[in-house]
């Protein structure tokens, strides 16, 4: 094991940058800074110190050491449910929440990302000992690139276009263009939603755009991220702000409407547009021949 001591430390010192690399904090406000990087950070140095010594193990015949690797998978699933068990704690005080599956997609990130770390470890140790380490160097630039183009994922833009929608009432329903979004009967309400509020509209691209804003979490998850980034005047016992997204049942269009903090429907459509495709929200109807022919 000594003769692949300066190998195990590249594999290493890759990983833990990799791990490094994914590990940001933006206006999801999660994970944490500093405490949460702290967590992801040790997890990430232990997968990455595991993978590093799996090849040199094998090759010094120290069976026992592989064991680990199959203690640290089980660790890194028990990530997940950590993962999900403190969002949904965080989420039960957020006026406008993220949802069960927005919860779910960022623990199987998390959880996924330590595997990709162990991936870029054993990768860059193999390469630097039987290959060399400029091989080993090639390696660790290419993974970091694959990481980089899975961290990229699916956002609403790709499939939907988002219009400005007409916020009006017909006697106490509010509507966006022809969606009915809710009844508010308050009088003095409805100047102020007519005065401040916004309405956009969803148009799906194709119906596998169409099925994915059918999806309810991944609509909670819109209004989530964007209430996020321009704000909302929701507050606790006022039900008439509430942000709400309802469908047209005959196009799939989705209307969304919203009491931000500034009325800027240009950054309220971008945040829309920003906001991620949801992993349990994904379903591809035009993959199959049925779908194909039911879109004819």
């Amino acid at each position: 094991m000594e003769q692949y001591i300066a190998q195990v430390i590249f594999g290493f010192f890759g990983g833990f940058c990799a791990r490094l690399y994914m590990l940001r904090t933006d206006y999801r406000s999660y994970p944490s800074y500093p405490h949460g990087y702290i967590i992801h950070l040790s997890l990430g140095a232990i997968a990455a110190a595991l993978a590093a010594i799996a090849v040199p193990a094998l090759l010094t015949e120290e069976y026992t050491a592989i064991t680990f690797l199959v203690l640290c998978a089980q660790q890194f699933r028990d990530i997940r449910n950590m993962e999900r068990e403190t969002l949904m704690k965080l989420d039960e005080q957020k006026l406008v929440p993220r949802g069960l599956d927005y919860i779910e997609g960022i623990a199987k990130v998390f959880e996924s990302r330590n595997y990709l770390v162990m991936l870029v470890a054993l990768a860059i140790t193999s390469c630097a000992i039987f290959a060399g380490w400029g091989w080993g160097m090639a390696a660790f630039g290419i993974l970091l690139l694959i990481c980089r183009w899975l961290m990229r994922g699916s956002y609403i833009r790709h499939v939907a276009e988002i219009k400005p929608g007409r916020l009006y009432f017909e006697k106490s329903l509010l509507m966006v263009d022809d969606i009915v979004m809710m009844n508010v009967g308050d009088e003095s309400a409805r100047e102020k939603i007519l005065a401040e509020g916004v309405g956009i509209v969803l148009h799906p691209k194709d119906d596998d755009g169409r099925a994915i804003l059918n999806d309810i979490g991944q609509r909670q998850a819109i209004l989530h991220d964007v209430a996020v980034l321009v704000g909302s005047k929701l507050e606790v016992g006022e039900p008439d702000w509430t942000p709400m997204a309802r469908k047209n049942i005959d196009t799939g269009a989705v209307g969304l409407f919203f009491l931000p903090n500034e009325k800027d429907l240009d950054c309220i459509i971008e945040a829309a547009y920003r906001t991620p495709i949801l992993e349990s929200a994904v379903q591809k109807p035009l993959a199959s021949r049925i779908g194909r022919k039911a879109a004819d």
